[in-house]
């Protein structure tokens, strides 16, 4: 198949030429010879396979060629036998481009019944590109009204189909106005609004136009087509459209890619193979390796064998273009971020935007120039895709590995950009619902996690109340997978919106007082479902792993918003996820929350210390509760891990404190001590290890040993183990005034 198409894209310079010849006859004399070069040269099953195929589909083009009369479509006429050759070719490999002209012309020109061009319609299934040519030559057909106003309407439904397709669309954009006055015909203005849609330029935005759509709507109503493109001329001239329109739907135009869209999917993966070029070119002269429903390709405009030939000559006049600025920079060549800087103000993006996604060069162009008409597009595009591919929302739907694949790109650019896309945030809140966790879980994660921040009410009705369904009735990976998901959302909200702010000024800042109240609801919905998971599961260490490490992998949002964003903002863990990580048999769990709380103790400090050295009043404090839930948790942490006391001092109303009376009737020895650091749970492995390094001839593990200086090298021992935050949170949290005051303590403890 590769030696086919390389043996066609000889043939395309000879019709650069001589544009003239496009009939059938012109078309076989211009590759006789190098296709039997390369028969000669490349012989093979697959050439002999294809040659007939291409026979078959010479045989028929210059049969409906020739045709003058009506010919009746019987089960076994000629005919039929031609139709189904033309048929066969295209589905299994697709049409090359120089037979569109030829198909399109019969078609249009009513030369057959209305159920024959319905067919050879259908049958328009490109193997590479489309020549803007033969596309401007079938328009010109449409002056006639030669065809039917069903073929039409098939005809634009195939064009919007194709459109990123075609080679090149100058010509189209000059017919612009052509396409326009079909808006009358009430039958083909969705179609004519959607092919203006992908046309539209700043240039075409006039006046006129404008009125005639406003005419249209007031006789027609609210159609969501005509929204469509008003809303575009309003993006590009403002002054012009003053109306006001409604906000963002969910659907703009029908559905148009009919029978067309499988069959070009199913092409494009018989038509992939090796290939020597690299992936990295994500917009070049190679046939794409994979075109899975349009969205899952690397090009969205193929390029044609005409731009391989003339790309060379282009590159030669590039250091003339590059200062013209009427002139637009074919996307196909632009492979470097310099030719992007040079040409940044020549750019034409690809009209259903689905190439955007995968170029980052493209998306450099986004996040440098606020465009917001390719915002509009890619909301479009992006909503229709994610509406109609949706595999738990369509019945039957097959393609699921191709929707992971599009949401695993969704995903990828939201990373490039910094920002979440407004169609998959409505996505979500549409869909979430009906989701059951399983399907696409990972993908559907990932894109939660850039939904932008916006009113906690809308968020809890639309994500969090479905989300917390399936966190209470799925298994604890989908927990762990939940609670990993909504880290990142927190990260990505605050690195986003995140804005540094005088906390003296005389009035509340609306941005920052929206941002600390979503941040606030968020994290105590973390907390809240993390708090009844740890029930569910009982007390799993691997969920609290996850529940911490979103404390304390997210410090910087959680417990250091007030150091790090001069967010007023500090909230503590719940006594539900406390209690069970304190009294943790696994190490790594203890040792988070021993730096969990250092980090909260490092933000308190800081803002009282603002407090009384800031001569006026602050705008923002922290409140008297948090300090007083912080100093509780610290009196159980303290007394339970240094002092031993957690049972007699511990103040909190879920807190660990109990009656001498109650713990007499425990029959436990040494109760005091069982949950400091060398009779914790999860610390009596290293007190164990300790023991056979400072007595290795000792089996009876006594570990009273550990006392005076030996309970100093045990804490040196702990802190060489990777106990960070045990380290860091003995430094700050428990004085020790001298070496005599530590020995005492340690042997208190012992």
């Amino acid at each position: 198949m590769q030696r086919r198409r390389s043996s066609r894209a000889r043939k395309q310079p000879l019709h650069a030429h001589h544009k003239s010849q496009t009939d059938l006859s012109a078309w076989r004399k211009g590759g006789t010879i190098d296709s039997e070069k390369s028969l000669q040269n490349h012989q093979s099953a697959n050439d002999q396979k294809y040659d007939t195929q291409e026979e078959s589909l010479e045989q028929a083009l210059r049969y409906v060629e020739k045709v003058q009369d009506c010919v009746a479509l019987k089960k076994k006429s000629v005919l039929q036998k031609h139709l189904d050759a033309v048929e066969s070719t295209a589905l299994k490999q697709g049409l090359p481009p120089e037979v569109f002209e030829i198909l399109l012309n019969i078609v249009l020109s009513g030369k057959f019944a209305d159920t024959v061009n319905t067919r050879l319609l259908k049958s328009l299934i490109p193997a590479s590109v489309i020549p803007e040519d033969s596309v401007v030559t079938a328009v010109s057909w449409l002056c006639v009204s030669k065809c039917s106003g069903n073929i039409q309407l098939l005809f634009l439904k195939w064009l919007i189909t194709v459109f990123d397709f075609i080679d090149r669309k100058e010509q189209l954009h000059a017919l612009y106005g052509f396409f326009f006055s079909f808006l009358q015909d009430e039958k083909l203005c969705p179609y004519i609004c959607h092919l203006l849609y992908l046309l539209t330029r700043k240039e075409h935005v006039k006046p006129f136009r404008i009125r005639r759509l406003l005419e249209l709507q007031a006789r027609m109503g609210l159609q969501s087509h005509l929204q469509a493109l008003l809303s575009l001329y309003k993006l590009f001239c403002p002054e012009q459209v003053t109306i006001t329109l409604p906000g963002k739907m969910k659907t703009y135009f029908k559905n148009s890619e009919g029978p067309w869209k499988a069959a070009i999917t199913a092409v494009r993966q018989r038509n992939q193979g090796p290939s020597p070029l690299s992936q990295a070119v994500f917009l070049g002269t190679a046939q794409p390796q994979s075109r899975k429903r349009k969205w899952n390709a690397h090009l969205v405009i193929p390029a044609s064998s005409a731009n391989a030939n003339n790309l060379e000559e282009d590159r030669e006049k590039n250091c003339f273009y590059l200062y013209s600025t009427n002139e637009s920079f074919p996307l196909e060549q632009l492979h470097t971020f310099p030719q992007l800087l040079q040409n940044i103000h020549r750019l034409e993006f690809p009209s259903q935007m689905g190439s955007v996604l995968t170029n980052p060069l493209l998306l450099h162009y986004m996040n440098c120039v606020k465009d917001e008409s390719i915002y509009l597009r890619l909301y479009y595009w992006m909503g229709q895709m994610l509406q109609e591919e949706c595999t738990w929302c369509v019945v039957d739907n097959p393609y699921e590995e191709e929707f992971k694949s599009f949401l695993e790109t969704v995903y990828n650019a939201e990373c490039f950009l910094q920002e979440g896309f407004s169609a998959c945030e409505e996505f979500l809140y549409k869909t979430l619902p009906l989701w059951d966790g399983f399907c696409c879980r990972s993908e559907v994660l990932r894109v939660l996690s850039w939904i932008p921040l916006s009113s906690f009410s809308d968020i809890k009705s639309h994500l969090c109340d479905p989300l917390a369904q399936l966190f209470f009735t799925s298994s604890i990976y989908f927990k762990c997978s939940v609670l990993e998901s909504l880290k990142e959302l927190l990260q990505n909200w605050l690195n986003c919106n995140a804005i540094q702010v005088d906390l003296e000024s005389s009035s509340l800042n609306t941005t920052l007082s929206g941002l600390v109240n979503g941040v606030a609801e968020l994290v105590r919905f973390v907390g809240w479902i993390s708090t009844v998971g740890l029930r569910l599961e009982n007390n799993s260490m691997f969920l609290l792993y996850f529940i911490l490490d979103f404390y304390e992998t997210v410090c910087i949002p959680v417990c250091d918003m007030y150091l790090k964003y001069n967010l007023p903002l500090l909230i503590m863990l719940p006594a539900g996820i406390f209690y069970p990580a304190l009294l943790s048999m696994d190490s790594v769990n203890l040792n988070q929350l021993c730096y969990i709380m250092y980090r909260y103790r490092t933000n308190l400090v800081a803002a009282k210390e603002n407090e009384l050295c800031k001569k006026k009043m602050l705008q923002f404090k922290f409140s008297d509760q948090t300090y007083q839930v912080y100093n509780q948790y610290i009196i159980a942490m303290v007394g339970c891990l240094w002092t031993s006391s957690a049972f007699q001092k511990d103040s909190h109303p879920q807190g660990l404190r109990m009656d001498d009376e109650l713990l007499s009737k425990t029959a436990v020895k040494e109760l005091k001590t069982s949950f400091n650091i060398v009779y914790h749970p999860a610390m009596m492995g290293y007190s164990i290890q300790f023991l056979q390094q400072i007595c290795p001839d000792d089996t009876t593990f006594n570990f009273k040993l550990i006392k005076g200086k030996k309970w100093n090298w045990y804490l040196e021992y702990l802190y060489t183990q990777g106990l960070k935050g045990l380290k860091v949170f003995i430094e700050s949290s428990i004085s020790r005034v001298s070496q005599a005051s530590c020995s005492k303590a340690g042997n208190a403890e012992a």
